[in-house]
């Protein structure tokens, strides 16, 4: 746990937080080489920014390594704006989701790469390292402050870090069947007739909040078939 010295300004993220950024790596490669990443996906944006270097940028400059970021939010600069245009051309973790990612390059990595390789790392919305890292990132300050939270939270935390479980080869989720959700994953098909199509699994609203702590993060859906 770190204590933030620098304010929050906008357009300034990478001097608030990347100086403990690049002191884990640091510490990383200090006591664990093998475990040194051969990239960082970041939860902010890189050129995609006012001034053109955003934080996946400066951290990546700092620690020279490739770099991708990642937001959830598009950052209306470079004639960018919100609209449905911007919409068609997004990323989208999964044929399902209702809700784009931004992905720009950081450092030392192309824009056809970052985005493929932050495609491939979605099993929900958002992108797997930056979703566990806030997981438990999350999960250690209820520890170390002493609000661990109830029985029903914790095991609810648990099973959304656990994810569901992937359809087996050959099920109805195979790459056959073109991303359309599996029938026989999670749960069996529903009688409900108020209930989306058969193998859509909503999440309790306790638990669409809980865990990573992003309200954007709540159209999750069982992983694509492609992965």
């Amino acid at each position: 746990m770190v204590r933030l010295k620098a304010p929050y300004v906008s357009g300034f993220l990478a001097f608030r937080e990347v100086p403990f950024l690049v002191e884990l790596v640091q510490r990383l490669q200090e006591k664990k080489p093998d475990f040194m990443p051969q990239v960082l996906l970041v939860d902010g944006n890189g050129v995609l920014h006012q001034r053109g270097f955003g934080v996946a940028c400066h951290l990546g400059v700092l620690t020279d390594l490739p770099c991708i970021g990642v937001a959830k939010k598009l950052l209306q600069v470079d004639g960018l704006e919100n609209n449905s245009l911007h919409k068609e051309k997004a990323l989208k973790s999964h044929d399902h989701s209702t809700k784009p990612l931004y992905v720009s390059v950081g450092h030392r990595i192309s824009l056809e790469v970052a985005v493929r390789l932050t495609h491939h790392c979605c099993r929900f919305r958002i992108p797997e390292p930056i979703r566990q890292a806030d997981i438990r990132s999350r999960e250690y300050i209820r520890r170390t402050l002493g609000h661990p939270g109830s029985q029903a939270q914790r095991q609810e935390r648990s099973q959304k870090e656990q994810g569901p479980k992937a359809c087996p080869k050959g099920s109805p989720g195979s790459p056959a069947d073109q991303g359309r959700p599996p029938k026989d994953c999670d749960r069996g098909p529903s009688t409900d007739p108020k209930d989306p199509q058969p193998g859509f699994q909503e999440q309790p609203k306790a638990q669409q909040s809980e865990g990573t702590g992003h309200h954007e993060d709540s159209d999750l859906w069982p992983p694509p078939a492609w992965l």
